[in-house]
């Protein structure tokens, strides 16, 4: 699978853009701000219907324009397939495939699959945990597309029960028996009401929060090993870098999924409901909810000490390129054929020798498309297509 080419308009700093490419490795060379990373983000979209940059399409949209558009023309199996999108701020994307429109953008999803590397990375070692629950759910989704829509309705499960936990917080409350404000039901049929809609959405919720857990365990029990070698590679050493899951389900269950344990979807829905009844309280106290996939972390270590306040700089470095390597290896794995491997503005943050050790880890992949401001950062190992961006001009360089 590779890009043959990339076309752009009003998309960032673009006006328009064109940009042929071919397998083997590309190197869009600039210094900061010319737009290189812009191209690059366009091509993540394409496959992922996201940026890595903004969580909001609005700034994907050149200022002044509507709308943004991006067109890739794909090759997989000696077959070339058109991909565009509509970037719509405000309103609803729009994607054509083969020139046929779709009804919904992510019908497209599993057209490209990358994997895209860059400086925001250190944040899935560093950052929050909703960092890495992000980087297991867009693998997931790449892995087997379907699971977008189960994360989707995950989201909308959650924001629903959340907005009943907030409204609804009189009635929910344990033992509340205050005296009711103008307009306000506070009578027993009301509670009754409102602590069957709760019951209805924890049903909802554990339902599809079950099949998200399921996935994520399965996931992670198939990239441990992946991990594990890409870290030793790229590090030159070998520190037993680690991966495991830490729940919000009740303690015993927790443990468990931490230990690599991956229980059926149908035990998983049944603790998920019996965690919800037992932080009920809080929840309501709260006005949110706090069990399920969306309050899960991963857990990264090497050896006994988790990374996050222990490793160094490098180490950290390592750890978050030796995930992005073995998500790549995975794919590769299941899919039959390469993913994308896009590594923007990668080299400068690494020292020579983890340069030259990832240079030879992906020497073999058939497209990488690599982002540098000097081009002496890229390994000559990784020579190739060279092209030059200048203030949202794209030159192809000798």
């Amino acid at each position: 699978m590779y890009v043959r080419h990339l076309s752009v308009a009003d998309f960032r700093s673009y006006p328009k853009a064109e940009l042929p490419l071919e397998p083997g490795v590309t190197t869009l060379v600039g210094l900061n701000g010319q737009g290189k990373t812009n191209l690059v983000e366009a091509i993540g979209y394409l496959a992922t219907l996201s940026s890595h940059r903004v969580a909001t399409d609005q700034p994907l949209v050149r200022f002044g324009a509507e709308q943004a558009v991006i067109r890739g023309a794909i090759m997989r199996d000696g077959r070339e397939t058109l991909l565009e999108l509509e970037v719509n701020p405000g309103r609803s994307n729009r994607a054509r495939l083969g020139r046929s429109p779709v009804q919904r953008p992510r019908e497209v999803l599993g057209t490209l699959r990358t994997v895209l590397f860059a400086p925001e990375d250190l944040a899935l070692v560093k950052g929050d945990p909703s960092e890495r629950r992000k980087f297991l759910d867009d693998l997931l989704v790449a892995r087997q597309p379907r699971w977008a829509g189960v994360r989707s309705d995950y989201d909308k499960i959650l924001k629903q029960r959340n907005a009943l936990l907030k409204s609804a917080q009189p009635l929910l409350r344990k033992g509340s028996r205050r005296r009711p404000r103008p307009g306000e039901d506070l009578s027993d049929e009301a509670r009754d009401s409102a602590l069957h809609t709760l019951v209805v959405w924890n049903e909802h919720l554990a339902t599809v929060g079950s099949q998200l857990l399921y996935a994520r365990l399965r996931l992670l029990r198939d990239l441990g090993p992946y991990l594990a070698k890409a870290y030793d590679e790229v590090s030159a050493g070998q520190s037993d870098a680690r991966v495991t899951y830490k729940s919000s389900l009740r303690e015993a269950a927790a443990a468990s999924l931490a230990g690599g344990e991956v229980p059926e979807i149908e035990q998983l829905r049944t603790e998920l409901l019996a965690t919800l009844e037992e932080v009920r309280e809080r929840e309501v106290e709260r006005g949110v909810s706090l069990a399920g996939p969306h309050r899960d972390d991963l857990v990264l270590a090497l050896g006994e000490l988790p990374a996050k306040g222990y490793a160094s700089h490098g180490e950290s470095w390592s750890f978050a390129l030796g995930l992005k390597l073995a998500a790549y290896q995975l794919l590769r794995h299941d899919l039959g054929e390469d993913p994308v491997l896009i590594l923007d503005d990668v080299f400068a943050e690494l020292d020579s020798g983890r340069r030259e050790r990832l240079a030879a880890m992906v020497a073999d992949c058939e497209q990488v498309l690599i982002t540098a401001a000097v081009e002496a950062d890229v390994p000559k190992s990784l020579a190739g297509q060279s092209y030059a961006v200048s203030l949202g001009e794209v030159t192809a360089r000798e």
